[in-house]
């Protein structure tokens, strides 16, 4: 007769559950020993939760499917709950498995008794529940799939208490079964044709699964009949682009340039989507992006099909054979000299691999990311989608996992790599095609600019003090060698170049620690907060241009 945990295991491979990111304790002891009885069930152990939910993250995003994590009580899932922020964010799903004491135990009240419900409501509104016997812990374990892949997906969490896992009698459940989601209506896509055929300046914003190459190509045929403007997301849970494929202008982070980005539009259709809002609120400045004078459409929610929403608008336009604009192949030149951000970026366009897998966590670094990789060859685009830093290292231990062919490139700052520093172990131990390259700018440069934005008067030295990480120098390559990955130090853009070519042309796990100084510093960082407040109040064509020469 089988326990809990060898039913709930079986279960859980039934459903197609093939991974499973762990840092288990005391209370998850049987669900670690019946893991051996499940050959169709892979365990990877991280030294964090934070990796484990960042991994689980990763994989659902490349895989198109569900991992299970397995953490230790409610102060595991506490460790945890960024990355699974960032998941929820994301609408990627995840089976979040939460150990607990005995359901006799908990009364006693011992040192790490918690309230897990509450705890992982945050993280995954849509369905929390805690197993109470053996008997149904199989049919608990199915509805957390079944919600992990519903419409849309989601973390599902299923707390497991010890008792449960180690009781007999433990029967496993079949696979739940999943329906499609849904199009979008007649009167809706007549809607929608309407405000296309109308003329006046309208714009799409697509996200989610509109991102990829069906929904790309689709919404670029629309685009191409009727002179619509194509927009994605500002952070994309997962965007396919490069050569070949049709190119897609990012919102951007700062409010004062999203303004300017949608400005010129008098219909917005959301694709997908949320409606454009402000990352923060700030003095004197709105929330809401969408200007003045622009109606807000929806093609499709989140909870429908939006690739199949697009083709039916794409019929009913009569746009399907339009050409959809493709974007050439073209790389940046190899950089040479000192080592900027600039050039990192040109860099990583210079030599992305076919086919990569690339994660941008590089924050202020990053900003000609975009640019500078266009023309590359396609690649998949995954970024911070719900801001909590702390992402892109475990993102890559799941991304390559799901896709063990392809090459995963993750571009970190270096205050963002201490968070979960201890995905370099993980990425060790299972010998992951993972290039990991560190922006060394030895600073929080996005909250020294954020300093300005609020409306602060001018920082002191105790609150300069607290957006640099000088005076205790991060070794990140040091670091690496420490946990097994081969790792080397740059600071000149002809040796970035050179540990790129070992890099992908070794498979493997590799950091490289990219001494830069920061992208926006000095005159750039004083001018940027007087330029942001004067762009809605330049003409169009200057502010646009401005715009693209501070974040093309």
């Amino acid at each position: 007769m089988s326990n809990g945990a060898q039913a709930l295991v079986k279960t859980l491979a039934d459903a197609g559950i093939e991974l499973c990111f762990t840092n288990p304790g005391t209370s998850e002891m049987h669900f670690v020993a019946a893991l051996d009885g499940e050959p169709r069930l892979r365990a990877v152990l991280t030294l964090f939760e934070g990796v484990a939910t960042g991994a689980a993250d990763g994989y659902a995003r490349m895989a198109d499917k569900p991992a299970a994590t397995l953490l230790h009580l409610g102060c595991g899932l506490g460790n945890g709950l960024a990355n699974l922020h960032n998941a929820r964010k994301a609408q990627v799903p995840i089976v979040n498995i939460v150990g607990d004491h005995a359901t006799w135990h908990v009364k006693y009240d011992a040192q790490l008794q918690s309230d897990i419900e509450t705890v992982a409501r945050n993280v995954s509104p849509g369905f929390v529940r805690s197993a109470r016997t053996t008997a149904t812990l199989c049919v608990d374990a199915v509805e957390a799939i079944a919600a992990a892949q519903a419409h849309p997906p989601q973390v599902a969490t299923l707390i497991l208490p010890a008792d449960v896992s180690w009781g007999e009698g433990g029967e496993p459940s079949a696979p739940p079964v999943l329906a499609p989601a849904p199009c979008a209506d007649a009167a809706t896509l007549a809607a929608i044709a309407d405000v296309v055929r109308s003329g006046a300046p309208t714009a799409f914003l697509l996200g989610g699964r509109a991102l990829r190459e069906p929904g790309l190509v689709a919404a670029a045929r629309i685009a191409a009949r009727h002179g619509v403007k194509l927009f994605a997301e500002v952070f994309p849970t997962r965007m396919q682009r490069g050569a070949g494929l049709p190119p897609v202008e990012r919102i951007a982070y700062l409010a004062e340039m999203a303004g300017v980005q949608l400005a010129p539009y008098r219909h917005l259709v959301l694709v997908g989507a949320k409606s454009p809002v402000s990352f923060f609120a700030y003095p004197g400045k709105p929330s809401d992006l969408v200007p003045d004078g622009c109606t807000v459409h929806t093609l499709a929610g989140s909870a429908q099909d939006a690739e199949a929403s697009l083709d039916a608008l794409v019929t009913l336009l009569d746009a399907q054979h339009s050409e959809a604009q493709r974007q050439v192949a073209q790389r940046p030149v190899r950089p040479r000299g000192r080592l900027s951000a600039p050039k990192l970026c040109k860099a990583v366009g210079h030599l992305l691999p076919e086919g990569a897998i690339l994660i941008d966590e590089a924050i202020t670094s990053g900003l000609m990311l975009g640019a500078m990789t266009q023309g590359a060859p396609r690649h998949d685009l995954l970024t911070l989608t719900g801001g909590a830093i702390g992402q892109a290292l475990p993102n890559a231990i799941g991304a390559a996992l799901a896709c063990p062919r392809r090459p995963v490139v993750a571009l970190v700052g270096d205050g963002a790599a201490m968070y979960t520093i201890q995905a370099l172990w993980t990425l060790a131990r299972e010998q992951l095609d993972v290039t990991a390259i560190i922006c060394n700018n030895a600073a929080y440069s996005v909250l020294n600019v954020e300093l300005d934005r609020v409306g602060t008067q001018a920082g002191g030295p105790k609150a300069r003090a607290q957006l640099e990480l000088g005076g205790a120098p991060l070794d990140f390559a040091r670091l690496a060698q420490g946990m097994g990955v081969h790792a080397v130090r740059v600071d000149s853009a002809e040796d970035l170049c050179k540990a790129l070519d070992y890099a992908f042309a070794q498979r493997g796990p590799h950091l490289i620690d990219a001494i830069i100084p920061e992208a926006l510093a000095g005159t750039r960082r004083k001018l940027l907060p007087w330029l942001l407040r004067s762009l809605p109040k330049l003409p169009a064509p200057l502010a646009q241009a401005l715009k693209r020469k501070i974040a093309p």
